[in-house]
This record gives structure tokens, sequence and C-alpha cells, in this order.
């Protein structure tokens, strides 16, 4: 069964630490048993949270879970903008696709419109 849970240590991260230039990184990770199948690098900013790096193993569909549990997490803290600071340019493609980003933009914004929009259309497919 597969899992979304923060990682407490930035062990095995430090890269992206250094890239980031920051010390409150974040680390969010898709477990699969004992295995990581993926993650979500972020850190929270005063009005916005800014990912720097994910892994989805090619999987859109893990894309979407881990980018949805930092909306979540971001909303709970009343942050309503998410900005996306990715070196590789082709991760942007499932970002759109997914419609978290509009083409040639970097960051999402009124997320917490956007987590009740998605409560919405499960209504939907309920009824």
């Amino acid at each position: 069964m597969l899992e979304i849970q923060e990682k407490l240590d930035i062990s095995g991260y430090e890269s992206l630490v250094e890239k980031a230039g920051i010390k409150n990184l974040h680390i969010t990770e898709a477990l699969s048993g004992n295995d990581i199948t993926g993650f979500i690098a972020y850190a929270y900013d005063i009005d916005q949270t800014i990912v720097y790096d994910y892994d989805d193993g090619g999987d859109i569909m893990l894309c979407d879970g881990l980018v949805r549990s930092v909306m979540f997490k971001s909303v709970l803290k009343g942050i309503e903008s998410m900005e996306f600071l990715l070196e590789n340019h082709e991760k942007y493609i499932n970002l759109i696709r997914l419609k978290f980003l509009a083409e040639n933009e970097n960051i999402c914004e009124n997320l917490s419109g956007f987590m009740n929009s998605c409560q919405d259309c499960m209504n939907k497919r309920e009824n």
C-alpha cells in the first residue's frame, strides 16, 4: 500500500538542501512498504510554499498525490500560493497536465479553492 508521509530528517537529500540554499527544507516521501517510490522537496515561506523538486518515477498519479499532500498542508498553515522552482523543466509538463499550473506559469494560487474544487468533482462522481 502506498503511503505519503513527511520525512523527519533530510538524510539522503543533502544535495537538494544545497541547491535550495535553505535549512528549512521539508521532504515528503511516497512509500510502498520500505521502498521509496517518489518524493517532493519544499519549504514554507511567509505567504507561499516553494517546491524545489519532486520525483514521481514517471507516474502522473503519484505526482498528483505528492503535490496535493503539500497543498493540503499549506492550506492548513493559511498559505494560498505555491511556487515551483524546478531545475528540470520537463517536470512542469505533468504539473500543467494536472492543471496545477497554467502554460508558462510556475505559481499556483488559491490553494484552498483548488482543493475545494477537487472535492466538488468527487461529490459529482458519487451522485
